[in-house]
């Protein structure tokens, strides 16, 4: 299956993709925004310690300030992780710290004393004084000889984690990355020292960089980039590999991504739907605290028991799933709910199926057996917003509900606002609403009783307007003999 990697900026933003057969399967955006920071290094100032949390907050320069626990304070640093926050820090410390995880929501950045630089083959620690190699890698033989590997090259100075392109990478290379991983250390750690507390001392790669480092780029067919400052870029740092003969430099009349048809693929994120090929679909539903996805079979009946239908579905789903999370770029907690199955070889064969899928995803994920219930949760490590949060903004109408209220009860509120005006002693009353909300009140005739009973003597006018949203409406009293009233003016009843 054919793989493939697009690149393109607009202005500031850089937008990356990933396809397999011509699916989407990884998008990522990479704004100016100051909330995008995850792996940059700052100066920062301990502003709060709660020894009871274990944890200090920090200001490093962002709008919120950053936490710090104490498992994010490499052994030997002043402040010691197995001992009370409280006793080894104290409001005022300046301390060296990296985002470990982006500003999300209302919660700030998560930080980090126990640095790290990253490079195509291994992960330099340079507060650490163990070295380790990547989960990834399950051979034993493998493993031990790239931890002796390690060890000889950290030679007691840092740590050192062989990351899984360390397997096929050479000595020399390995030696040569690793002295220019301690270089970006040093330099961050002189600039630290003549730093203002909230500058930033070390920025992480921009996203084409990131993924052209983690990527396995053997198992890349093309690399479409389409700003020239960018390919001469990476051309210049792929010249000594055989990557270089990937690089395609797009100059096409139309958008990159929509010459691929990338971008429609990117604009279907922002539903909440998916459809599955079978006709089922999932349904997903983000919270603050977790990501819930609903299996549904639609308009697919299946052609044998009703047991296979929801088997061969739920398999679907699992796929699909393991797709979109990578996609959408969710991280957290993931509660799926399957369609009930009465077989229990059949509920294990669709959670083994997720947890294979999910093996393919770079982040970190972990799934639990499937309950009773039909329940299946994974954790996906999260790093940064999600795709469907980075492309959107909050909407200034339902405030993020996702709902508008409903005409009965804006007329309800309607007639609250009224007969305040009523009661703080006006006998003309102006409101000011949306042409649907007026045409339904008058049409239901909501406001009769009152019109006839509390409100006689007194005068409604009602003014529509098109342009009002459906939830915005103005009511002011007037005590003035002679009212100036636009032509649209309708006395109530």
């Amino acid at each position: 299956m054919q793989k493939n990697m697009y690149f393109d900026y607009f202005g500031e933003d850089c937008f990356a993709a990933v396809t397999e057969g011509g699916r989407l399967v990884e998008f990522h955006l990479d704004t100016d925004s100051s909330t995008e920071i995850s792996g940059n290094i700052y100066k920062g100032r301990v502003v709060n310690v709660l020894s009871g949390m274990q944890a200090a907050f920090v200001a490093f320069g962002q709008e919120k300030n950053g936490y710090l626990y104490a498992g994010d304070i490499p052994a030997g640093a002043e402040i010691a992780p197995q001992k009370s926050l409280s006793l080894h820090v104290k409001e005022g410390d300046e301390v060296m710290v990296q985002v470990a995880k982006s500003p999300i929501g209302s919660k700030g950045a998560r930080l980090s004393m126990c640095l790290s630089f990253v490079g195509k083959n291994i992960i330099f620690l340079p507060k650490a004084d163990f070295c380790a190699v990547s989960r990834k890698i399950t051979d034993e033989t493998l493993r031990e000889k790239l931890l002796r590997t390690a060890e000889k090259l950290a030679g007691g100075e840092g740590g050192i984690v062989m990351r899984t392109n360390a397997v096929s990478a050479k000595l020399p290379d390995l030696r040569d990355e690793l002295k220019y991983l301690r270089g970006l250390y040093a330099a961050a750690t002189e600039a630290y020292a003549s730093a203002s507390v909230g500058e930033m001392v070390y920025r992480d790669a921009d996203v084409h960089a990131r993924l052209l480092r983690d990527f396995d780029l053997s198992s890349v067919d093309k690399i479409y980039i389409a700003d020239e400052k960018t390919f001469h870029r990476v051309e210049t740092a792929l010249r000594r590999t055989r990557v270089k003969n990937k690089l395609v430099y797009y100059r096409g009349a139309r958008e990159m991504f929509e010459m691929f048809g990338l971008e429609e693929q990117v604009y279907r994120l922002m539903s909440s739907r998916v459809p599955l090929e079978n006709g089922a679909y999932l349904i997903f539903d983000k919270t603050e605290a977790l990501t819930a996805i609903d299996v549904n079979t639609g308009r697919f009946t299946g052609e044998t028991a009703l047991e296979d239908t929801v088997y061969e579905t739920n398999l679907l789903a699992a796929r699909e799933i393991a797709r979109q999370v990578r996609l959408r770029n969710i991280g957290g907690i993931v509660i799926v709910d399957f369609i009930d199955m009465a077989g229990e070889d059949h509920r294990d064969a669709v959670v083994a199926e997720l947890s294979r899928c999910l093996q393919e995803d770079r982040a970190k994920c972990n799934v639990s057996p499937m309950t009773e219930l039909g329940l299946v949760q994974f954790t996906r490590k999260k790093v940064k917003s999600d795709n469907v949060a980075m492309l959107t903004k909050r909407c200034p109408c339902c405030k993020g509900s996702g709902y508008l209220l409903s005409d009965s009860y804006m007329a309800f509120r309607v007639k609250i606002a009224i007969k305040k005006c009523i009661a703080d002693g006006y006998d003309n009353v102006i409101v000011e609403l949306n042409a649907g909300l007026y045409g339904y009140i008058v049409s239901k005739r909501r406001f009769t009783e009152d019109v006839r009973g509390d409100w006689a003597g007194k005068r409604v006018y009602m003014i529509p307007h098109k342009t009002f949203h459906d939830e915005f409406f103005t009511v002011r009293g007037d005590n003035n003999p002679v009212l100036t009233l636009p032509d649209t003016a309708r006395l109530l009843y």
